[in-house]
């Protein structure tokens, strides 16, 4: 097969489409031909150096796919060869062929194309986990979203809508604003131009936020919580603004707030099969009935990988950029 391969780590051009041994699944695995997959942040900062997979994992980058099942491992049911599937990985995604824990596999949801549903298991496995199953947003709440603009933003603003919450989101500029606004968010910050904090406040009477959820991290992380509601809940699940900051405890004991800080990519396997359950009950039916949307801003081929990297650490996308292998070349849209 061929897959994304790093022979140096570096920037966009590190990334290298090479023929690489194939995958052969394990107990309790199954080997999925790669239709499509997408670009993650952990995959730029692997390609960086600076993210290695987890002991076991595949080599290559890429933390999620979609595609048609190939073969079945030893002690797995309930999966046949020639099922189409999406899946949450640990690696291996940007290849045309990835073994897959059973537990990590979900059905694409009826009504979705095998290509597209690749931009779904990575984002809804990590807003379902954190918004929902760790801060628990309930229903009138209010959920601050930075970053919301990108693939998981639009999930988080979708997601957060369905269940009844108010959604307020960061992002740089008026038409990454405007889109945000068509997937249902209320209230709309400008990061370049307006301090959230007090946006927030105002917008909520002095309130806050009763859930946040950031990719920006240490950066932020004193806003943050300020911006938090009584009983306010922080989950923090990127570090693009940095890896140390000062947390006044003094406010946060005021605020009676939790901050928390998740990622998915090395969770025991028990773990994410239990996320992945949860996604295929309370996500996917919101999918399948039109409320919920993957946001695709653009499919390249696999092969050019290094441009799609471009792309996100510009920060030119809206949504999820898409990686198609030869087998979904077909049925694929620039």
């Amino acid at each position: 097969m061929y897959a994304i391969t790093i022979p140096e780590p570096g920037g966009p051009e590190a990334l290298v489409w090479a023929e690489a041994p194939d995958p052969v699944p394990g107990e309790g695995e199954v080997l999925v031909e790669v239709v499509a997959s997408a670009v993650n942040r952990a995959d730029l900062l692997q390609r960086q150096g600076f993210y290695d997979p987890p002991p076991g994992a595949s080599p290559y980058p890429g933390l999620e796919c979609s595609g048609r099942i190939i073969d079945v491992g030893p002690g797995v049911s309930g999966w046949a060869v020639g099922d189409e599937v999406c899946a949450l990985l640990a690696g291996g995604g940007y290849a045309e062929k990835v073994a897959v824990p059973a537990g990590q596999l979900l059905p694409v949801p009826e009504g979705l194309d095998l290509v597209t549903a690749a931009a779904l298991p990575e984002v809804t496995a990590t807003v379902w986990s954190n918004v929902f199953m760790i801060a628990h947003l309930r229903p009138g709440e209010t959920l601050l979203v930075h970053g919301g603009a990108s693939g998981i933003g639009t999930m988080a603003i979708q997601l957060a809508k369905a269940v009844g919450a108010q959604v307020a989101v960061t992002a740089g500029g008026p038409e990454k604003l405007a889109r945000c606004a068509e997937l249902g968010a209320d209230l709309l910050i400008d990061y370049r131009e307006q301090d959230f904090v007090e946006e927030l406040r105002k917008a909520t009477e002095g309130a806050g936020a009763d859930v946040i959820l950031d990719i920006v991290g240490a950066k932020y992380l004193d806003r943050n919580v300020r911006a938090l509601a009584i009983n306010g809940r922080l989950a923090v699940i990127g570090l693009q603004g940095g890896v140390k900051g000062e947390l006044n405890l003094a406010t946060l004991l005021g605020k009676r707030g939790a901050v928390t800080a998740t990622s998915l990519r090395g969770r025991p396997l028990g773990e994410k099969a239990a996320i992945v359950a949860a996604v295929r009950e309370h996500v996917w039916p919101l999918i399948e009935g039109g409320r919920v949307r993957p946001v695709v801003d653009r499919k390249l081929a696999m092969a050019d990988a290094a441009q799609a990297h471009r792309v996100l650490e510009a920060g030119e996308n809206v949504g999820k950029v898409l990686l198609v292998a030869p087998a979904g070349a077909d049925s694929a849209v620039g």
